[in-house]
């Protein structure tokens, strides 16, 4: 039986079996085949086919507290932002309220000294239209002056002008203003006896403390 030839292509005649040439080409060629084998299995890892490691347990749960220690914060921040606006808003109106209800405060400080001389004037009036000089011009004066008063007294109570009556009433200085002392006389000592000015309040606001006498014990 003839042995196989091997033809390579580098050289001119071909190689038998019997011939040391081929065996040792054989070899070669085998040798090559196998490291490209090799070398297709065993090519460059991608990176991208690396197997990602996921977060440990541990990570999580402290990334989890985080997360929730941060929703307390905001939370607790949105509260207090909150109630500063409600507190804002509520001063806001306060103010407003209070502008619209004191803003004729300077003019009524003003209109009660009028009160005051339309008062004294109707007393004066009252003192010479007395029944032992009947003057019938001074009587109408006086009537007329009288219920011009009332009329002014109700227009202050309408726009919440009130005219204090504090005989008989405990001193406090937030609404009077001792003017003088006189003896208690059948009254408690620290009580007003007697007013030389009326005193007015704006809503409940003092706007003119009343100018009072305040009793005293008498010092024998």
């Amino acid at each position: 039986m003839p042995f196989p030839t091997l033809s390579l292509p580098h050289l001119s005649t071909p190689c038998t079996m019997s011939s040391p040439l081929y065996w040792e080409s054989l070899c070669v060629f085998s040798t090559a085949a196998q490291q490209r084998s090799t070398g297709d299995e065993c090519g460059p890892e991608d990176p991208r086919d690396e197997p990602k490691h996921p977060l440990s347990d541990c990570a999580l749960e402290h990334k989890a507290i985080k997360l929730e220690e941060q929703v307390r914060d905001l939370t607790e921040r949105y509260r207090k932002a909150l109630a500063d606006s409600e507190n804002v808003r509520r001063r806001t109106q306060k103010f407003v309220e209070d502008a619209k209800l004191f803003g004729i405060q300077s003019f009524c400080r003003d209109l009660v000294e009028v009160a005051d001389i339309l008062e004294k004037t109707a007393e004066s009036a009252a003192e010479e239209a007395e029944p032992t000089n009947p003057n019938p011009t001074l009587q109408k004066i006086y009537e007329g002056l009288s219920l011009l008063e009332a009329k002014l007294q109700s227009v202050f109570a309408k726009h919440g002008l009130q005219k204090m009556s504090p005989v008989g009433d405990k001193y406090d200085p937030y609404d009077h203003e001792i003017v003088c002392h006189v003896p208690a006389e059948g009254m408690q000592p620290g009580t007003i006896a007697l007013v030389t000015q009326d005193g007015y309040k704006l809503h409940g606001r003092t706007i003119r403390h009343a100018l009072v006498g305040v009793a005293v014990e008498s010092q024998e």
